[in-house]
């Protein structure tokens, strides 16, 4: 006969069954195909509504969409080739103009940083700012451009591009570089990473240098290790020799080896330069004699 206390036992059997079963089977095998709903999963996101989809996927060697389209400060229509110099590494933004904050904080600080380079824009690197915001017009990037050449004591000849775009061709530019941003409906803002990027002579990603603070040491080695060497003065190349980008840290540390290379490099030059010298003074025993 069928009771409470004796199904007890048959229950617990049960359920003991069904865990096992449930642990063994593969999550495809589960109910929903071992998918999280994605509810769950924004829900336990720390990061807030609008930040979602903000991210920075580097491309590290990929060209950065060389044939989209633009519009200069003074209304020409270009590809963004058109306005590498193919010569030099070129430090990269995407802005927009009516950024309340953060991309004021960005563009200030490579001012800054540019500053104190020891680099030439012009003449060893360029620069290009491109707007992400498809209503920024050319009238605002002549304004942005003169103002940011005047604080660095520049002529409006000097080489830093601003550019104004279509969504589409602007959406091209940031998907090649790897840069993730969002408009925020709510605020009428644009969210968006906080990034310059360093291109080679040829257009392809060679650095991204992160946050709203840049150490001028590390801007330094990027472009010239974005340049292959072909840009400073020589100490500016042994220099690059001993420092090596850390990709925890996003930083340029020392590197060892390359302090080594330079002491065997010193040490060898400092006993050809004695072999050199007691060689000569024996020349020179040998002919007096």
């Amino acid at each position: 006969m069928y009771t409470p206390s004796s199904s007890m036992p048959l229950r617990a059997a049960t359920a003991a069954l069904v865990l096992a079963l449930g642990v063994a089977a593969p999550a495809s095998a589960l109910p929903g195909g071992g998918r999280t709903p994605q509810s769950i999963i924004d829900a336990q996101s720390d990061a807030p509504p609008q930040l979602k989809g903000v991210d920075v996927q580097e491309h590290l060697g990929e060209l950065a969409a060389l044939e989209t389209a633009f519009t200069d400060s003074s209304g020409r229509p270009v590809q963004l080739r058109d306005v590498l110099p193919r010569t030099r590494p070129v430090l990269l933004t995407l802005v927009y103009y009516n950024c309340p904050l953060l991309c004021n904080l960005v563009i200030n600080e490579q001012i800054r940083t540019m500053r104190e380079l020891g680099l030439v824009l012009g003449k060893d690197y360029e620069a290009v700012t491109v707007s992400i915001d498809p209503q920024d017009t050319p009238a605002q990037s002549l304004e942005r451009r003169r103002r940011h050449l005047q604080s660095m004591g520049l002529p409006e000849t000097a080489p830093w591009h601003f550019l104004t775009g279509t969504q589409e061709n602007i959406q091209q530019l940031a998907d090649a570089v790897g840069y993730k941003y969002t408009y925020d409906a709510s605020t009428r803002q644009y969210v968006h990473p906080a990034v310059v990027m360093v291109l080679t002579p040829e257009g392809a990603i060679s650095r991204y240098l992160y946050g709203t603070s840049f150490q001028p040491k590390d801007m330094k080695l990027a472009l010239l290790e974005a340049a292959g060497g072909r840009v400073g003065t020589s100490f500016d190349r042994i220099v690059l020799t001993c420092f090596k980008y850390d990709t925890a840290t996003r930083r340029y540390g020392f590197y060892i080896f390359g302090f080594l290379r330079i002491g065997a490099l010193m040490v060898f030059g400092a006993l050809a330069s004695m072999l050199a010298y007691y060689w000569r003074r024996e020349l020179k025993k040998g002919t007096a004699a």
